[in-house]
């Protein structure tokens, strides 16, 4: 299969498509900046060791929870505040979810790159929206959508005039509550942009506990390297010192303390990964 030609820019020195593998990590979402700067400071020093470019990740609303008794949020103005103040400490860019076209100008003042969610990755108002900002646009596939279907949303950002967009692979429904990676969809979406594995979703059971989402983390490490093995161009990693504390996502975060090793496995499969990338048996 052809790749793409056109990487993703997301700093000077951070571009995801080159030879050098992304890491996008950080907690599901801004609870306070003590997690925050506690989780960015370990992820950046391990990212460095291991020969990864890394971008800190926050959700500064969580809008698609399963019960409108979740916790969202601390604030829109409170948690782009945190991620300001992290993404300053650590010189390290930023990433983090729109859901709103009117929240893209807004957030684009603070981060460098702006995340679609899955289940927004057909609203062409949003990606638009992204793409007007001129900042990096980070499309996740929607568990409802064919790999070969997000051509559009990439050309939609692109027809803005912006070429700096990537798409992430996060599984698809198969049945209730469980989603499964079909890693075909991984080269297939390559061909339109770089693509980023979302390892942390991809073993989120959504809506799998009542009124919250489960998850089964420990296959993290069996899709994660599968992944890598396909020879891709970055890692997305929610990650936190306690998950079972957390205030999102808990089931499928990998445990802080369990990172380095993590990252380790990532990039000898990645490295294997990207050997192979252009065998064929055509």
């Amino acid at each position: 299969m052809n790749r793409f030609t056109q990487p993703m820019k997301i700093t000077e020195n951070v571009i995801l498509g080159k030879e050098k593998p992304v890491l996008f990590a950080g907690p599901c979402a801004v609870e306070s900046f003590d997690i925050c700067i506690e989780i960015g400071s370990t992820v950046k020093a391990l990212a460095e060791k291991f020969g990864f470019s890394y971008v800190f990740k926050a959700s500064f609303d969580k809008a698609n929870r399963t019960s409108s008794g979740s916790f969202r949020s601390i604030g829109m103005d409170k948690s782009l505040e945190v991620l300001q103040r992290v993404g300053r400490q650590l010189n390290v860019p930023l990433v983090t979810d729109i859901h709103e076209s009117y929240q893209a100008a807004e957030v684009a003042e603070v981060v460098d790159v702006l995340q679609i969610p899955a289940f927004l990755c057909r609203q062409t108002d949003l990606l638009l929206a992204a793409g007007n900002t001129g900042k990096a646009v980070k499309i996740k596939r929607g568990q409802f959508m064919a790999p070969e279907d997000m051509e559009y949303a990439v050309s939609k950002v692109r027809s803005t005039g912006n070429e700096n967009v990537c798409l992430t692979e996060r599984g698809f429904s198969l049945g209730y509550h469980n989603l499964v990676v079909d890693m075909r969809a991984l080269p297939i979406m390559r061909q339109f942009a770089p693509v980023v594995f979302d390892i942390t979703h991809s073993v989120q059971q959504p809506g799998g506990q009542g009124g919250t989402s489960g998850g089964q983390r420990e296959f993290a490490p069996f899709l994660a390297r599968a992944a890598a093995a396909t020879g891709i161009d970055g890692f997305f990693i929610e990650t936190h010192p306690e998950p079972a504390k957390a205030l999102s996502d808990g089931p499928n975060l990998i445990p802080l303390h369990r990172m380095e090793a993590f990252l380790e496995m990532l990039k000898e499969s990645w490295e294997m990964g990207r050997k192979y990338q252009d065998f064929n048996v055509e």
